[in-house]
């Protein structure tokens, strides 16, 4: 995809991925030998999966899995275009591609240019009981929740409604100047009414007056709904990554 000549140059790979882990963070970090291990404790894949800080052995890809299966989680890495020598072990011990993500970037200030309309669109924090309702329902449960909790400010929470209606949130917090959007969820009977589009914005002007440069969010490559959403925003594709994942074994979770 290419990038329109009036859009700024969005900030380095790096920048953008230590955003993704500083504004949605595991419950601990363990540096392991060549590996960064994230403690999820049932908050999903993205806290919970392995990756990897330097050049690594085969024996150190059992060390990982080892330190994983004593976290009580399932063997998970999450691979970057840059991590193809990885991806091709892992595929040989037979690693699952599961998931596979991009990573969305806009400047926060393009998304600001219309005023967004009367009682749609509004940052707060703390969520609402009813914001929390939503991503219960949406299957972001207290676990996923507690990310949010524990993500450092400045952050906040994108409340949806629609003819008068709770009907849709999301999540956002700064690091370094990139503003991390997650979480964005809308109802069933409220999709496709535009509502996703006024909350970009909504997240984007507060983004916008907490400094970042940057507005990004992850969507994984199937959810043809969302990604359409963000290409129709002028949104760009920059990055993406994918997990590789061994099948489940009794006790092990994500």
């Amino acid at each position: 995809m290419t990038q329109p000549a009036d859009q700024a140059s969005p900030p380095a790979l790096d920048r953008l991925y230590a955003a993704i882990d500083a504004t949605w963070p595991p419950a601990a970090r363990i540096e392991a030998g060549p590996w960064l291990l994230r403690e999820g404790r049932g908050g999903g894949k993205r806290v919970s999966a392995a990756t990897p800080r330097g050049d690594w052995r085969e024996e150190d890809i059992v060390a990982a899995e080892e330190a994983m299966r004593l976290l009580g989680q399932t063997p998970l890495f999450m691979l970057t275009d840059a991590d193809t020598t990885l991806d091709a072990a892992l595929a040989q011990r037979g690693y699952a591609v599961i998931d596979p993500v991009n990573l969305w970037h806009c400047p926060a200030e393009s998304l600001t240019d219309r005023r967004l309309p009367p009682v749609t669109a509004f940052t707060i924090w703390e969520p609402l009981a009813i914001m929390r309702e939503i991503w219960e329902a949406s299957g972001i449960g207290a676990e996923r929740q507690t990310i949010m909790e524990r993500a450092p400010h400045p952050k906040t929470s994108v409340f949806g409604r629609v003819s008068d209606k709770p009907a849709g949130c999301a999540f956002v917090a700064i690091h370094n100047g990139v503003a991390m959007l997650h979480a964005l969820e809308i109802l069933p009977e409220h999709r496709k009414k535009g509502l996703g589009a006024w909350m970009m914005r909504a997240a984007a002007i507060w983004a916008a007056r907490h400094h970042a440069q940057s507005l990004a969010v992850l969507c994984t490559r199937d959810n043809t709904g969302a990604n359409a959403l963000y290409a129709a925003l002028g949104m760009q594709i920059v990055g993406g990554y994918h997990y590789r994942i061994l099948p489940q074994s009794k006790g092990d979770t994500i």
